[in-house]
């Protein structure tokens, strides 16, 4: 393989591919990046055999060929090279790779590329294609519900349904609840349900940034395998086996109290007072006849407190939560308003928005000390 190829771009395309590469396989493969050229194009490819991505690499190929090198080495030397353009030669009888930019010479050995997995291709019989700033803007609202817990493998995932005109999407860490509604553009003429990891899913929405106009994301299932095509970047990933909880029964079907609030105002708020919440201290809530009390107290720290207007009527009441939940659902909520909806002290509560966004964020209370 000989190629040569603009630094910046081959420094970009490699910063995104090297995040998917493998940090802890005893596969040393897994570790590295492959460069492919064939057919007169070139393409950068990583996986750590849960999620697997190939990016497009704009390159002048002299003579095809392939080489996997390590990712990280590679990424710090591409980030050094002095000039604008890079030489990348395979060296077979070297077992390197040559890089030349400007005055600069880099040999690096090349990993075992047997042991580099064969990467999944889309079914073009089960594609479907939804709209990519839809599923993007979905992903992010829930993404940090997942679970990191990876003795509950089942819920580091997100539940992922399309059908008809909607696209739902559901995570918890069985602390707190993100469940996301969205309208699609037209109807799916075949749709899916699946469990994908939450990595692969933050990855996507990471690659895909926030794509203007009618641009499509392919999707394809296929065994436990889901594959994303946009463009010509294409990102597989694992499904997570197991049955995921049914939010629907957990998200309890009335409410005692129901309290509509300025979504960024009680922002802004918990995000001052959590401050003062620290060492696992909750965040308290106490309510009375139009009136909300936010306040934190961390012995030998410090306490804080705030108070809002809010159109609350009954027995006042005080719940706790833990802040930086609390804060990611508020985050997670849209500029509008923000429908609390309680129950009691220890029963969880439900943060809904008021518009068109069709969220919901329920979380788990803290038991208070009185």
């Amino acid at each position: 393989m000989k190629i040569s190829l603009d630094r910046e771009l081959f420094l970009s395309h490699l910063q995104t591919v090297a995040r998917v590469a493998s940090t802890r396989s005893a596969i040393s493969a897994l570790s590295g990046v492959q460069l492919l050229a064939e057919s007169g194009r070139c393409e950068l490819r990583a996986t750590d055999t849960d999620v697997s991505l190939r990016v497009p690499l704009p390159a002048e190929v002299s003579r095809e060929g392939m080489a996997v090198l390590p990712a990280r080495l590679l990424l710090d030397v591409v980030r050094s090279l002095p000039a604008a353009t890079v030489g990348l030669e395979v060296r077979p009888a070297e077992q390197d790779v040559e890089l030349v930019s400007g005055n600069a010479t880099f040999h690096i050995r090349t990993l075992h590329a047997e042991d580099f997995p064969p990467f999944p291709e889309p079914d073009p019989a089960a594609t479907v294609l939804l709209s990519a700033a839809a599923f993007v803007e979905t992903a992010t609202r829930v993404a940090g519900s997942a679970s990191r817990d990876e003795t509950r493998p089942v819920l580091t995932g997100i539940h992922v349904i399309a059908e008809g005109s909607e696209l739902r999407m559901v995570a918890t860490d069985s602390y707190r609840l993100s469940v996301k509604e969205t309208t699609l553009p037209a109807s799916l003429s075949a749709g899916f349900e699946v469990n994908v990891p939450a990595r692969a899913l933050q990855e996507l929405t990471r690659i895909v940034g926030r794509p203007e106009g009618e641009v499509e994301l392919a999707i394809s299932v296929r065994q436990n395998q889901v594959v994303f095509r946009f463009g010509d970047i294409v990102l597989s990933s694992r499904l997570i086996d197991g049955q995921f909880p049914n939010d629907r029964q957990l998200i309890p079907e009335t409410f005692e109290h129901q309290v509509r609030v300025a979504a960024a105002e009680l922002r802004d708020v918990v995000r001052r007072i959590s401050l003062l919440a620290q060492k696992n201290a909750p965040l308290r809530l106490a309510f009375s006849p139009g009136e909300l009390i936010v306040s934190a107290q961390t012995p030998d720290i410090g306490e804080a407190s705030e108070a809002l207007p809010v159109p609350f009527q009954g027995d006042g009441f005080e719940i706790g939560f833990n802040p930086e939940f609390l804060r990611d659902g508020l985050e997670a909520i849209a500029d509008g308003d923000v429908l609390l909806r309680l129950i009691s002290p220890l029963r969880p509560g439900l943060l809904e928005s008021t518009d068109d966004a069709r969220f919901r964020y329920l979380i788990m209370p803290i038991r208070l000390n009185v």
